[in-house]
C-alpha cells in the first residue's frame, strides 16, 4: 500500500471523528423529549386503569426509560409495557412471565415491531438494559400503533384571533387601566434600579464621560440654585393646583389584590393568636413553675435515695462480684474435666460395644454346640440314603433277572439256528 493512499485513509478518519464530534448540544435531551411523549401517549391510552391496575404494575416517571437505574426492574418493566402495547394494538401477545427466555422476548416485539411497518435497525442487546433511546423508540412506536387502533388523531392546534381579543369590551369586574398595580411599580423601580446602576459601572469604567458627569452636575447644581430662588417667589394658582390634582386624583389610585398566602393579610389574626396566647401564658406558667419546683425536688429527692442505697449495697455488690468470679472459675474447670469425661464415655461406648460383639459370637457357638438338631438332621439323612440303598438293590436285582433271561434266550436262538 502506497503513502497517498494512506494518507487518504488517515484523513478520512479524522474526517469521519471529526463529523462525530460535532453535536448538537441539545442531542443529549432528545431522549427526555421522547421519553415525555411516550408518557403522554400512555395517558391518552387509560394506561393507568387498564395497565397500572389490572397488571399491578409501578407507574412510570417522566425520565424512567431515559435513566439507566435499576436493569433488572427497567427490563421488566420494558416487555411488560410492550406486550401490553402489542394487546391494545390488536395483536395477540402473551404477558411475558419471570421464567421466560429474555432473548425469546425481545426477539418476538421486535418481529412484531417489523410486522407493523416500522424500521428496526439495532440488536436485541441493544434494549436488554431496559432503558436507552432503542427502548423508548420500541415503545413509542408500539404506542403509536395502539392510539391509531382506538381512532385517536392529532388535530392542528387553534389560534384565537387577536383583533377579536381587541374588540372585546373589558367587564365590569376588571380593575380601570388608570388603577396601578403594586407588582408592576415594584417591577419597574426594579428596572429602573438596574439601568442606573448599569448606568453608573458604564461611568466609572469610562473616565471621559465621568469628567462630562461632573460638569453636568456642576451645571445642574447651578440649575436647581436658581429655582430655588424661584420656588420662593410661586406663582402658581390655588384654584388651577386643585383642579389638576382633583382630574391625577383617579390615575393614583392604587389596588393590591388580596392574596389568601400573603402575610399582611392574616397580621391582625396573629395578634390575636398573640394576644391570646400571650393570656392563656400567665395561667399556665404559675403551674408550670410549681410543676418545674415539684419535680425538681422529686428529683433531689430520688438522687439522695439513690446515693443511699448505693452504700448501702457496696458491700453486698463486691461479695456478689466476688461470687460471680468464683462462679466463673468453677464453671471452667467443669468444662476443662468434662471434655476428659466425654472422651472416656467415648472409649467406654466402643469396648462395651465390642463386649456385646464378643457376647454375642460366644452364645452362637454355645447354642451350635448344645443343640443336636443337626445330628438329628444327621439321621433322618442317613434313614433316607438307606432306604434309597435298598430300593437300588432290588432295582438292580430286577435289572439282572431281565439280563439274564436275555442271555437265555439269546443262547436258544443261536441253538436252534444251529440245529437247522
Amino acid at each position: 500500500m502506497s503513502d497517498e493512499e494512506n494518507k487518504d485513509r488517515n484523513a478520512g478518519k479524522h474526517e469521519s471523528s471529526d463529523i462525530q464530534i460535532e453535536r448538537s448540544p441539545g442531542e443529549a435531551y432528545v431522549i427526555f423529549i421522547e421519553m415525555n411523549n411516550l408518557l403522554n401517549k400512555l395517558k391518552l391510552l387509560n394506561y393507568e386503569d387498564e395497565y397500572l391496575i389490572k397488571w399491578k404494575m409501578k407507574a412510570l416517571s417522566r425520565h424512567y426509560f431515559a435513566i439507566q437505574t435499576n436493569t433488572g426492574e427497567q427490563f421488566h418493566s420494558f416487555i411488560t409495557l410492550a406486550a401490553w402495547l402489542i394487546q391494545q394494538s390488536g395483536h395477540n401477545f402473551e404477558k411475558p412471565q419471570e421464567f421466560d427466555d429474555p432473548n425469546t422476548v425481545i426477539s418476538g416485539i421486535l418481529n412484531q415491531l417489523r410486522k407493523l411497518g416500522y424500521e428496526v435497525n439495532f440488536g436485541t442487546n441493544k434494549v436488554k438494559t431496559g432503558s436507552g433511546e432503542q427502548v423508548i423508540y420500541t415503545l413509542n412506536r408500539l404506542a403509536d400503533e395502539a392510539l391509531k387502533v382506538k381512532g385517536f388523531s392529532w388535530k392542528d392546534p387553534e389560534y384565537e384571533n387577536e383583533a377579536e381579543e381587541q374588540d372585546d369590551e373589558p367587564n365590569g369586574d376588571e380593575p380601570d387601566e388608570a388603577e396601578l398595580d403594586l407588582n408592576k411599580i415594584e417591577e419597574n423601580m426594579l428596572r429602573y434600579d438596574s439601568d442606573d446602576q448599569d448606568a453608573e459601572d458604564e461611568n466609572i469604567m469610562n473616565m471621559e464621560a465621568l469628567n462630562k458627569l461632573n460638569t453636568m452636575v456642576s451645571g445642574k447644581n447651578l440649575m436647581t440654585e436658581k429655582r430655588h430662588e424661584e420656588i420662593l417667589e410661586s406663582n402658581t394658582d390655588a384654584n388651577e393646583w386643585k383642579l389638576e390634582v382633583e382630574r391625577v386624583l383617579p390615575q393614583l389610585k392604587v389596588t393590591i389584590k388580596t392574596d389568601h398566602k400573603d402575610w399582611r393579610t392574616h397580621i391582625e389574626q396573629m395578634h390575636n393568636y398573640q394576644e391570646s396566647i400571650d393570656e392563656s401564658l400567665k395561667e399556665t406558667k404559675n403551674y408550670f413553675e410549681k410543676l418545674y419546683d415539684e419535680i425538681s425536688r422529686t428529683l433531689e429527692k430520688l438522687g439522695s435515695r439513690e446515693k443511699y442505697i448505693n452504700n448501702q449495697l457496696e458491700e453486698p455488690m463486691q461479695a456478689f462480684r466476688n461470687y460471680q468470679d468464683r462462679l466463673a472459675e468453677i464453671k471452667e474447670t467443669y468444662r476443662s474435666r468434662s471434655t476428659g469425661i466425654n472422651e472416656r464415655a467415648q472409649i467406654l461406648a466402643k469396648v462395651t460395644s465390642e463386649l456385646q460383639r464378643v457376647k454375642e459370637e460366644m452364645e452362637e457357638a454355645g447354642q451350635s454346640m448344645t443343640d443336636g438338631s443337626p445330628l438329628i438332621k444327621i439321621k433322618k439323612a442317613m434313614e433316607s440314603i438307606k432306604s434309597d440303598m435298598k430300593n437300588m438293590d432290588v432295582r438292580i436285582g430286577v435289572l439282572e433277572h431281565i439280563l439274564i433271561q436275555a442271555k437265555l434266550r439269546h443262547k436258544d436262538l443261536i441253538n436252534d439256528n444251529k440245529d437247522k
